[in-house]
């Protein structure tokens, strides 16, 4: 029976010819990751471990994003302990404050991820790597110190749902429009603990950025991964951001299925994820007449250099509507600095909008613009649930950069293509 590319890559990992869904295996880890928030509960756990330090002081990485800079006491504490942990073990692939970046925007960044990687991370959406062509995941606190400490972890192998991708998208659809679309359909547990394999000749119209966004929220659908084939724009991503090999694995042709999507490209149209679930979209035509209280454009989901360049085009010229705060995170400091470089951040500056340092802060509601009773905000973050940027009876409307733009100017729920029409 033929095997798809996570099912190849997990038996790569676990030294066998061949592995099944539903099979447990123990597999080697080439990278393990955790923040401000997941790694102290881990360093709890090691503790309690005969075994003292890690098992590869390069193969470990801890990224203080969450609530970082320090919102209070207690992220300071959070903070502090990783450090003193990190600088005890000598772990090289540490980022605070004025190195770090947003986790998953920051390792493919700085070449930590590559194809054919297995990589661990305390944090859900982890599954952001497939990008590239590696089985990446989130597990436990928990997970995480026995990976730190031992360098593998127990798998289930997944079943697989395979996504086929056909068409050229239109102007302003990106990888978040169509991740919406797929979650829309299938539901937030339509791929529960599976696979999420794309394929098909659409990919070649996707950039690296829209692959990111589109496997960063494979867990919005219950995935246990999202992953893409290793073609020319992966292969030349890692050239030039890392100096570690890769390896290719492709599915077999008599790989097994739970089940096939066909998704024409051409034929998506901007979607919206309506509160309080990621499902629950509809299409830019179907919103009706919703005015909001603020905007935020960043997150491991779209705070990358792609998504602020779109903002940016939008937004230039123009001024973001009164009454609507406008929030602006880059992903990395190098994101930030090529945002300066490229006149974005000049051109958020002059519409009204603010721009962060580096950070995850209203994503998860920490910091950097928590919502109050009865607001709404439109976000390029991956959740929508029930008090998730502040206050219970506050909304959360999950939209690409580019409505998240448009939608700044207008102060309603708006397509980009509303702006051009004007």
């Amino acid at each position: 029976m033929g095997m798809t590319m996570t099912q190849k890559i997990l038996a790569a990992h676990a030294g066998l010819p061949e592995v099944e869904a539903g099979q447990l295996i123990e597999a080697k880890l080439d990278l393990v990751l955790g923040n401000d928030i997941t790694t102290p509960v881990a360093l709890k756990e090691m503790d309690k471990m005969n075994k003292k330090g890690v098992f590869d002081d390069q193969k470990i990485a801890l990224v203080m994003d969450h609530f970082t800079p320090n919102k209070d006491i207690k992220s300071a504490e959070n903070c502090k302990c990783v450090r003193e942990f990190a600088c005890a073990n000598s772990i090289k692939n540490y980022f605070d404050v004025g190195s770090m970046g947003i986790e998953h925007a920051l390792l493919p960044e700085q070449g930590l991820t590559v194809a054919g990687d297995v990589i661990i991370g305390a944090d859900s959406h982890t599954c952001t790597y497939g990008a590239l062509g590696a089985f990446s995941t989130g597990v436990g606190s928990t997970d995480m110190a026995a990976g730190m400490a031992t360098g593998k972890a127990w798998f289930k192998v997944p079943s697989a749902i395979r996504f086929n991708l056909t068409g050229k998208p239109a102007k302003y659809i990106s990888g978040k429009d169509i991740i919406l679309h797929i979650i829309g359909m299938i539901g937030v547990d339509g791929a529960l603990y599976r696979s999420m394999e794309f394929v098909g000749d659409g990919i070649g119209y996707l950039s690296m950025d829209d692959r990111f966004t589109i496997c960063n929220m494979a867990i919005e659908a219950g995935g246990k991964n999202g992953i893409f084939p290793v073609d020319e724009k992966a292969e030349r991503y890692m050239k030039e951001h890392s100096s570690r090999p890769f390896t290719v694995y492709e599915a077999d042709e008599d790989a097994v299925y739970d089940e096939e999507y066909t998704i024409d490209l051409s034929a998506l149209k901007p979607t919206v994820a309506f509160p309080h679930l990621p499902e629950n979209t509809k299409t830019i035509d179907e919103v009706g007449e919703i005015s909001i209280d603020q905007v935020v454009i960043g997150s491991c989901t779209n705070g990358r250099l792609e998504d602020l360049r779109i903002a940016a085009e939008i937004m230039k010229g123009r001024k973001v509507a009164k009454n609507v705060r406008t929030i602006v995170i880059p992903g990395t400091q190098q994101i930030y600095l090529d945002a300066i470089e490229a006149g974005y951040v000049q051109t958020f500056i002059q519409a009204g909008a603010i721009v962060s340092t580096p950070t995850c802060g209203p994503c998860l509601g920490g910091h950097m613009g928590i919502l109050a009773a009865g607001e709404r905000c439109v976000s390029t973050t991956n959740r929508n649930f029930v008090g998730r940027m502040g206050d219970v009876t506050s909304e959360i409307y999950l939209a690409s950069p580019a409505v998240a733009a448009a939608s700044a100017v207008t102060g309603k729920i708006s397509c980009p293509c509303e702006l051009e029409e004007n």
